[in-house]
């Protein structure tokens, strides 16, 4: 990884873990990134069963904002890090950086299937990704791990700031008319009003965005394929 102490071997325990947390939370930088000058736009998801080690990581690289996919990567591996929520950036980015490091065509922002700021310590899977890649990069959660926001209206599109302890941490975002919504948030490199902007580019017919959408079904089919030991596309 790019910031100091944050370079494998990973930490080993909880308490390691957390204090790293703490410490890479002081690099991130929330920048504004210029939708506009976005060109390729990644998903990056991971697929795995919390009793077994086994990570099932992918990332898909996308034309923006014609979403069309560019490039796709998947590397199998297996996890030194326990399942502990709040920490699970520590068990899934070394797969993440391996499928990261096998793109031909790298992308101008990268949409994680989870959270950034949104995070007890602000320093979720987006933040830790963004660090390491120095590649703008954001969250987008299917649900919520920390923060509050007032009722959305049903339409989509619309949105409400999420906060916890008194601070902006992120948006709950309605993708689709009547659906229930998503949680951005900024990760490293990159303004929430800006992630806002570009995830709602990213908006097609379903609840899920297309970057992470796209991520997902790649990794859950490398995992089907893997497990009947079909040779991976």
């Amino acid at each position: 990884m790019n910031m100091p102490g944050a370079a494998p071997p990973f930490p080993q325990n909880p308490k390691d873990a957390v204090a790293l947390q703490q410490q890479l939370r002081k690099h991130l930088q929330f920048t504004p990134l210029d939708p506009e000058k976005v060109h390729l736009i990644a998903g990056a998801d991971i697929s795995f069963n919390k009793f077994s080690p086994e990570i099932y990581a992918g990332i898909v690289v996308l034309s923006f904002p014609q979403l069309q996919i560019v490039e796709q990567a998947t590397a199998i591996s297996k996890a030194d890090f326990p399942y502990i929520p709040g920490l699970l950036s520590f068990r899934e980015i070394p797969a993440l950086l391996e499928v990261w490091g096998q793109l031909q065509s790298k992308p101008d922002v990268v949409v994680l299937d989870g959270h950034g700021f949104a995070h007890p310590r602000r320093m979720g899977i987006a933040s830790h990704f963004g660090l390491a890649t120095s590649c703008p990069s954001f969250g987008c959660g299917k649900s919520v791990l920390v923060g509050r926001h007032t009722e959305l209206l049903p339409e989509k599109g619309s949105f409400a700031y999420m906060t916890h302890k008194g601070e902006i941490v992120g948006a709950a975002l309605r993708t689709k008319t009547g659906v229930k919504p998503v949680y951005i948030s900024a990760g490293h490199l990159i303004t929430l009003p800006d992630a806002l902007r570009i995830i709602q580019m990213c908006c097609t017919k379903y609840r899920i965005p297309e970057p992470t959408r796209q991520a997902h079904l790649l990794v859950n089919r490398l995992r089907i394929e893997s497990a009947n030991h079909i040779p991976p596309k």
